[in-house]
């Protein structure tokens, strides 16, 4: 059975520093450095933008990795908590999203070029291992980095996702992704992606605000997503036959997971069903389930008990 997550308050940063560290006097996390490296694909090279947050020689090293149409910066509020923790904080703009370059051939926008990706970006890092949280499609990225022979993952969360993802889901996403759109302000931008993203649960205006500032870039008079339109392309090409063995895939590769695994799941989820979580629970790494009440796809992980659990996984001995 899941855990239920407590609804209570989560520590205060100097607690969850002295937990890791053992001073109360860690430094308060400042604004994250962006820094670029550089990846190869099917034309040629591209740079992959991420975000950085923590002392740059930190052993504990964590990379949070966002969902199809987002960007790094959705993960700032669970960084300040890992940072004030003692940890390395990176956060990348997958390829085709945010202040990464966008791909010459979209038939690139994929997984198997996503994993490439962030291998390029472990060897930058120069971390012995890491930790993997990984919202949605950021889970599927850090699962195949997982299931690798020799695989530097230590600890894995996977948030609201899995090797069976729910057909029905994937029609929803792809009736607004890619579509072109113009919001004149930020407020209304904020209440469009609102709109559509209901699964997140509930945010107060500002955290909302938060989390969408990041997802805009200026269009003339206005603003539109801050990402290539073109990641629908290879998106709307999935079938349910395609679908059917990139799920016996990733199941296989689910199986092969070895290291200690988290698995988030917004209770009312419409993409990870709970048939789903519950048979990760029982097979491959045998993942911890917690549910999330009153949310569906994804928790944003920025609910002071969604970032507690995540918090305390990551730490524990």
């Amino acid at each position: 059975m899941p855990d239920r997550a407590a609804h209570a308050a989560a520590p205060t940063a100097p607690t969850a520093a002295t937990a890791a560290t053992g001073r109360a006097d860690a430094p308060e996390p400042a604004e994250p450095r962006l820094r670029h490296v550089q990846c190869l694909d099917a034309r040629g090279l591209h740079r992959m933008a991420y975000w950085e947050w923590g002392v740059p020689d930190s052993p504990r090293v964590v990379v949070c990795v966002h969902g199809l149409s987002r960007q790094g910066r959705d993960f700032d509020t669970l960084a300040r908590d890992l940072v004030a923790a003692g940890c390395r904080v990176v956060c990348p703009d997958v390829i085709g999203r945010g202040r990464s370059d966008w791909l010459a051939d979209p038939a690139g926008y994929a997984i198997p070029q996503y994993v490439g990706d962030m291998v390029t970006l472990l060897a930058r890092l120069d971390a012995g291992t890491v930790d993997w949280v990984g919202t949605s499609m950021g889970g599927l990225i850090g699962l195949g980095i997982a299931s690798l022979q020799g695989t530097p993952v230590r600890r894995l969360v996977l948030n609201d996702v899995g090797p069976t993802i729910e057909w029905a889901a994937l029609q929803r996403i792809g009736g607004y992704l890619g579509q072109p759109v113009h919001w004149r302000t930020l407020d209304e931008a904020a209440d469009a992606l609102r709109a559509i993203s209901l699964g997140f649960g509930p945010h107060t205006r500002e955290q909302w605000l938060a989390l969408t500032r990041p997802q805009l870039v200026p269009d003339g008079d206005g603003f539109k997503p801050h990402y290539d339109p073109a990641i629908a392309l290879p998106f709307r090409a999935i079938t349910p036959e395609l679908a059917a063995a990139g799920e016996a895939m990733l199941w296989q590769g689910y199986d092969r997971v070895a290291c200690p695994t988290l698995l988030l799941r917004g209770a009312d989820s419409d993409l990870l069903s709970r048939a789903t979580a519950e048979a990760m629970a029982r097979r491959g790494p045998r993942a911890r389930l917690v549910e999330f009440d009153g949310v569906g796809h994804a928790p944003t992980l920025v609910a002071p008990d969604q970032r507690q659990v995540v918090r305390e996984f990551l730490l524990a001995p």
